[in-house]
């Protein structure tokens, strides 16, 4: 192969970059068509009950016959409530609106308590848009475009030649039409639309009657049926958007740039009336539907009495999300009151919740959670080891022990190892110390740190001896 220079391609090897969060082995609540839960399916373990009713819940969702209602998750800390919430999210699907914040961020952002709860509320209803346009669909049979000598695209003439399985019509081009069809590099043979409107040029894919006209195609080319009947007619146009977007895109300037900008700001009510009032013409005309979806706030009990009466109203409203609400807390003081109430929560607000109760695992749903977690992480792991992890979890905590899976294989790493031994867990859990530990070494050592609670009964038991002393 003397005198003959080969080009020699590299090729670089493509990572998919993934995130893996807390929960992204959830792919739904784990229920059959009886809406019975499977012990472990989709990421899922255990809390049967809870996973039952859950489903129900999503059911009425899917309905459209639980919109304004209130349902709170309330369990232990690790026991699976926004495990829970997310395989809601999970089921519900795409077309659904879900909205997910923490309590304490109602507290961060640069607006009012009851704005950032109303701006939430309306993030979390969907209103599906329908319209009809005029569309002209058909496969290129010929496209004839005069170009002047002189190099003026104002005097651009042309024509293109569209057929479907029943007719053929000539159309002719203006200037702009042409430039699309250059832009688009479109060809004889190519299925295109043309939205009559706004003159807009879709290409669908080229004509399967073509196919055989064509000896090298690129894997990214698509192949479609000739449309069949007229070349004109007109298509349903579904549109889906969420009455906080549409506030946001009439009540600035900019329009719908300020979705991008991110700083949307406190919307007036009488903007938000007008909306209102429009999307409900248009649902009188048959022209929108409007889609109930679910707002999920966790640790509601960082949420203050304000923050608990306007929620109260806004339940009430005729356009209202689902609420689901999580907290760990039993009984304690409501937020900005000196009152104590089950779960930090107004007893008049408890009174319209559907409360779902969440279980503690037990050792086999922890060792079943801890293996999903391990396929969802990569790590390989012997039984020992998971054995060992399992128990672990059971003495301190889930959470604990899922943090230890990736330190673990980490440490598994540097000793070239291909999977996790039980080497590898007692190593980290040298390293790390669980809270258990934590709250041991605090005891015995608390005088070595800085403002302990013992410092203070010293001091205030020094003053009373002093006193006695006078």
């Amino acid at each position: 192969m003397d005198g003959i220079n080969t080009n020699v391609q590299e090729v670089k090897e493509l990572t998919r970059i993934e995130r893996i969060g807390a929960h992204s082995h959830i792919r739904g609540l784990g229920l059959d068509d009886a809406l019975e839960a499977r012990r472990a399916s989709q990421g899922m373990v255990g809390q049967l009950q809870a996973r039952r009713a859950a489903g129900v819940v999503m059911r009425m969702i899917q309905e459209g016959k639980i919109a304004g209602r209130s349902i709170l998750l309330a369990g232990q800390p690790g026991s699976g409530k926004t495990a829970i919430a997310m395989g809601i999210a999970q089921a519900l699907g795409e077309d659904t609106p879900f909205t997910a914040l923490s309590a304490s961020e109602i507290f961060s952002l640069e607006m009012s308590k009851t704005e950032a709860l109303t701006q939430a509320f309306r993030q979390s209803i969907g209103v599906r848009i329908m319209e009809e346009t005029e569309i002209i669909e058909g496969e290129v049979v010929e496209i004839e475009i005069d170009r002047p000598t002189g190099g003026n695209n104002a005097e651009q003439t042309g024509r293109v030649t569209l057929r479907t399985t029943e007719m053929e019509t000539v159309y002719d081009l203006g200037k702009k039409m042409i430039e699309s069809f250059d832009e688009q590099k479109i060809s004889a043979g190519d299925v295109i639309t043309i939205d009559k409107a706004t003159g807009k040029i879709a290409r669908l894919g080229k004509s399967f009657t073509k196919s055989k006209d064509y000896d090298a195609m690129g894997p990214q080319t698509r192949f479609v049926q000739v449309p069949e009947g007229e070349l004109q007619k007109r298509k349903e146009v579904v549109h889906v958007v969420s009455m906080h977007e549409v506030d946001v895109i009439n009540s600035r300037q900019q329009g719908f740039l300020a979705l991008f900008a991110g700083d949307t700001g406190e919307i007036k009510s009488e903007v938000r009336d007008q909306i209102d009032t429009k999307v409900a013409e248009w649902r009188e005309e048959g022209k929108a539907t409007i889609i109930p979806g679910v707002l999920f706030i966790d640790e509601v009990h960082m949420l203050d009495i304000e923050c608990f009466s306007w929620l109260n109203r806004a339940l009430e409203s005729a356009l209202a999300p689902v609420l689901i609400i999580a907290t760990n807390r039993g009984i304690t003081k409501i937020r900005g009151t000196e009152y104590k109430s089950p779960h930090g929560i107004p007893i008049d607000l408890l009174d319209r919740l559907m409360i779902i109760s969440t279980q503690p695992y037990n050792e086999k749903e922890l060792a079943e959670i801890l293996r999903i977690r391990c396929e969802e992480e990569d790590v390989e792991m012997t039984d020992e080891a998971m054995k060992l992890l399992t128990k672990i979890a059971q003495e301190t905590s889930l959470r604990y022990a899922m943090h230890m899976i990736m330190a673990a294989s980490l440490v598994s790493t540097k000793r070239r190892a291909s999977e996790v031994d039980v080497e590898d867990i007692k190593r980290v859990y040298s390293l790390f110390v669980d809270v258990k530990r934590s709250t041991q070494f605090l005891m015995e050592y608390q005088n070595g740190f800085m403002f302990n609670s013992n410092d203070v009964e010293d001091d205030s038991d020094s003053d009373d001896s002093d006193e006695n002393d006078e």
